[in-house]
């Protein structure tokens, strides 16, 4: 019997990374899933975004471990189109216990050269697509009675500085507020909220020509070896980047019983880049 036998968690970003990893670990656990994405190009995001492909490919694995799944298109800019997709998710799985707010984006830039299309989109999706998730999924946790376990997928970049993503990091390093007042006022209801921030982890964000020069703006075609290389020199282990997997094992860590007292946290997986 899994962790997370008759739960039903929310995950958005959920058509490939980070996300769809997420979903099926939830899923082995036993957690039925509301799986949305975009699912169409982003403006000012420099790499191929998801598309229904990917996400249908999530909601086919999730069912191949003998799970529920309910699936949409949302994009988390847009609260409506969010409230409808989490709404349909809970009326047709009864319940929602855990929300993980890990849709998000990179497009790195100078501060003071970036647009201001680039600002605003990165905070847009960053920052205000996890405060509209928050706003149209936790209510019906809530509604339950029976407490749950929020999880925002903020980054390392939240609490170390490195040059040309400003932008990602302000709006990362904003879930950390908006996680502590959530966390203070959804205690009395039992509902613990708490932020994951992952080093740079092996996902279709990361592994492209963009991230590849941000690292190694010496080289005119930088490969990701290259990127390896230079993203290793940042960790203490000796490591360039970790898998999906080991963040939804942090993931299950929080929402499961495991973590039945934690909230409030910043919870590092970083294969020691503080250091």
């Amino acid at each position: 019997m899994g962790q997370l036998e008759n739960k039903v968690a929310f995950i958005t970003g959920a058509a490939r990374g980070q996300g769809r990893s997420h979903a099926i670990r939830l899923a082995r656990e036993g957690a039925d899933i509301i799986a949305v994405d975009i699912c169409r190009p982003v403006e000012t995001v420099p790499y191929p975004t998801a598309t229904p492909d990917d996400l249908a490919e999530t909601v086919r694995q999730v069912k191949a471990l003998g799970r529920r799944v309910v699936a949409a298109e949302a994009d988390v800019r847009d609260l409506e189109g969010l409230k409808s997709a989490v709404d349909d998710g809970v009326d047709q799985l009864g319940r929602l216990d855990i929300v993980l707010a890990n849709a998000g984006i990179s497009a790195p830039a100078s501060t003071l050269e970036m647009s201001e299309e680039v600002w605003s989109t990165m905070i847009d999706i960053n920052l205000t697509g996890v405060w509209k998730t928050c706003k149209v999924a936790v209510p019906h946790i809530i509604a339950g009675r029976e407490g749950g376990s929020v999880v925002i997928t903020s980054s390392l970049a939240a609490l170390k500085a490195n040059e040309n993503i400003a932008h990602y990091s302000a709006a990362k390093a904003g879930l950390i507020g908006l996680m502590r007042v959530l966390a203070k006022e959804l205690a009395p209801s039992q509902i613990r909220v708490n932020t994951v921030h992952p080093t740079t982890v092996a996902t279709e964000m990361i592994l492209n020509d963009t991230t590849y020069r941000l690292f190694r703006p010496d080289l005119a075609h930088p490969t990701r070896n290259d990127f390896e290389e230079a993203a290793g020199t940042l960790n203490a282990l000796p490591v360039a980047v970790t898998e999906v997997e080991d963040i939804s094992h942090a993931i299950v860590y929080l929402v499961a019983g495991s973590g039945r007292y934690v909230t409030g946290t910043t919870h590092v997986v970083d294969a020691g880049g503080l250091l």
